[in-house]
């Protein structure tokens, strides 16, 4: 819905897009995501004038990342346009509201996390278990593939489990 909605600012406002750059099921709240490189890559070779997003906290959602990424855009002359919050860069006004709105927007998600990390202290303290379950794996096998001088990344593929599950093995062993 979010490309849909783009796609027909841009060519409202007679935008040509030279490119679209999405990260599925990635954080937003990484700075550092495989789209986002690449769309700072083709900032920086200068490849477009403009980028438009559909709300700016699907760019950023921590200050600090956005105030450097917007620095950075200023410097190379590329405007940020936000579509939901209709705030535009190229304006004085635009950047004070964008670190505003911006400055919220981190607030709100901090609130979420203390919220969440409570919520988990709340249910570990009644004995509830909190996570993913624990991925059951045969310790004997593990053992004795370690014996063999295998490697733990190698007894995880062997097993089909992550490493992370054969070095609890082999720590509780």
């Amino acid at each position: 819905m979010q490309l849909d909605v783009l796609r027909e600012y841009a060519a409202r406002g007679e935008l040509e897009v030279v490119g679209e750059f999405v990260d599925h099921g990635v954080s937003g709240a990484r700075d550092q995501r495989p789209e986002l490189d690449r769309l700072m890559s083709c900032a920086r070779q200068r490849a477009f004038d403009v980028v438009l997003v559909y709300r700016f906290d699907r760019f950023a959602r921590g200050v600090r990342h956005l105030v450097t990424a917007l620095d950075e855009f200023q410097a190379l002359g590329v405007e940020f346009v936000t579509y939901s919050e209709s705030l535009d860069t190229s304006t004085p006004m635009g950047r004070a509201m964008f670190s505003i709105v911006a400055a919220l927007a981190e607030l709100e998600r901090n609130i979420v996390i203390e919220r969440s990390v409570e919520g988990q202290r709340r249910a570990r303290a009644r004995g509830a278990h909190v996570g993913r379950s624990r991925r059951a794996v045969d310790e004997v096998r593990v053992m004795q593939l370690r014996a063999e001088g295998l490697s733990v990344r190698a007894v995880a593929r062997a097993l089909g489990v992550s490493r992370t599950v054969v070095e609890r093995v082999l720590r509780v062993a």
